[in-house]
Parts: structure tokens; sequence; C-alpha cells
């Protein structure tokens, strides 16, 4: 999920319960909170916590939610579990320690270590276009097979080859979710249990028909959903993310598109592009 802003970068509560809503209504499974997505890097930990608390309240139970709390600082990521209230929350998403370059012995004990701190489960997540480094397949089975609590990875490396390699040695309990729009139906394909996606929250109802078609092996069907959406996944990346999410989210009234340094909103020409993909995409869906 986003987290949206005012014009003056404030959190934007009433857009917050809007987007919670609207994701909601759209048939998604789960709310990721505090992601990449959410902007979590540029919050205080007060707004976090606004966040988490409008969002619990606002879900009111209905979905179950996941929380991101990652860094590239073990024992303070260590305090921020031990402080935070975790109530209302299913899992963590924790992100593999970017811009230190860790070896995949300190990729295992930094999360083995935040695995004995956390009291509900973590999700890895992978993904090496901001990390840095890979979490290799070899590490993320060493640590599925020695902490109890660590329940999945959120593999977002693009590599279908990786991917089949996660699937093909991770324990039969294991949860390997995509973490890329474009590998999200490949990822199902190959035997992989859904995405943590990013145009999801934008066309939920479509995105989620698509995973779960391809779920049901219903593979033809999903790639034509797949196809109807690719075009707004290249778009909401062209200029970083989470600047083109938005910008599709303010087409569809929910909230506007800005942002706060060092990104910055997307450019005129792509919050056209956008508005032409949404409105393509609608009629054609009407």
């Amino acid at each position: 999920m986003i987290t949206p802003f005012k014009p003056d970068l404030s959190i934007d509560i009433e857009a917050l319960k809007r987007v919670v809503n609207y994701c909601i209504e759209g048939n998604l499974d789960y709310l990721v909170v505090l992601g990449t997505t959410g902007e979590s890097v540029t919050l205080t930990s007060i707004e976090k916590q606004l966040v988490m608390d409008v969002v619990v309240e606002e879900n009111a139970g209905r979905l179950p939610l996941v929380i991101g709390i990652g860094g590239n600082n073990t024992q303070l990521l260590v305090e921020e579990l031990l402080r935070t209230d975790l109530k209302g929350f299913d899992a963590v998403l924790s992100v593999s320690p970017y811009y230190n370059k860790p070896t995949q012995e300190g990729i295992y004990r930094h999360f083995k270590t935040l695995a004995q701190t956390s009291d509900i489960p973590i999700i890895l997540y992978n993904v090496p276009g901001r990390t840095g480094s890979n979490m290799e397949p070899e590490t993320v089975l060493r640590l599925a097979n020695d902490c109890s609590n660590i329940i999945g990875i959120k593999e977002a490396a693009g590599d279908m080859a990786q991917v089949k390699k996660l699937i093909d040695k991770m324990p039969s309990d294991f949860l390997v979710i995509s973490g890329d729009d474009f590998t999200a139906l490949p990822t199902v394909l190959e035997g992989g249990v859904g995405v943590i996606s990013v145009l999801g929250q934008a066309l939920p109802n479509e995105f989620s028909r698509m995973i779960k078609l391809g779920l049901q092996g219903k593979e033809d069907e999903a790639y034509t959903l797949h196809n109807s959406m690719i075009e707004g996944m290249k778009l909401i990346f062209q200029e970083g993310n989470p600047a083109g999410i938005k910008s599709v989210l303010e087409v569809h009234g929910i909230c506007n598109a800005a942002v706060r340094l060092p990104l910055v909103e997307a450019s005129p020409e792509l919050k056209g592009q956008i508005n032409q993909f949404v409105k393509t995409f609608l009629k054609i869906k009407a």
C-alpha cells in the first residue's frame, strides 16, 4: 500500500482510509503496510505509528495485515521489533540489508536474529535491484529450515530461474511470493502462492483475478488479464515507485500523487500516459 500525502506532504488520513477500503472491496487477500511503496524510509516513527493505527482501525479485522520492518542495522531493527506494538498485524515483511552488501552468512545471521526477536512470523524480502545484493536460494533454505517463524519470501529479483530454484528447494509449507508485477503470473504458474503487488492496489479486482486464475491453472485466461495490464505495469515504474502508482490512484480519485523527496511526482507526460491507460483499460473492462 501507498502512504498518501496532502499537498503539504503531511499524511492524508482520509485518503489512507480510502486506499484500505478500495483494496478490500477489490477482493485482495491481505494488505502490506509501510513497505517500499509506502515510502516508509521517509516517515518518522510517529508517522509510522499513525499509519499503522489508521490501517488497523479501518481494516477492522477484515483482511490479514503485514507490516514492513526492515533495514541494514540489525541491532536497531531488534530494538524496533521489541518496542513496536504489532497487535493487529499477522506478519512482518523484512527487506534484505541494503547498502552494506553483506555476505550470505551476514544475511543469514541478520534474519536469524530478527526471527529470534519477533513475536509474529517473518516474510523475507529479496530485491537485489534496491539492496545491491542477492539473497541466494541456499541462504533462504537455511533460514526456512532453521527458523520456524520465517514463513516465506517476497522474491523480487525478477529472475524466473531463481524463482524455480526457490520453489523446488523450499519446504512444502514455505511461501514463495512474487514481489515483481511482471513475473507474478509466471511465479504462480510455477508453484508460487501469490504476489505482493504494486499495481494490484490500483487494479485490485483484475490483478487478484489474474492470480487466482493462475493458481487454478487457467493459464490462457490468466494471461489475457496479464496482457491487458502489462502497459500499466510498465508505466508505473517508468519514473520510479511509488510516483507512478500514486498517479494511477489519483486518476481513480482516491488520493493525490504527492511523494516526498528525494522522490518527485510523475512528469506531466507520464501522468498523461497513465490517464490514457486507465481510461482505455476501464473502457475495455466495461
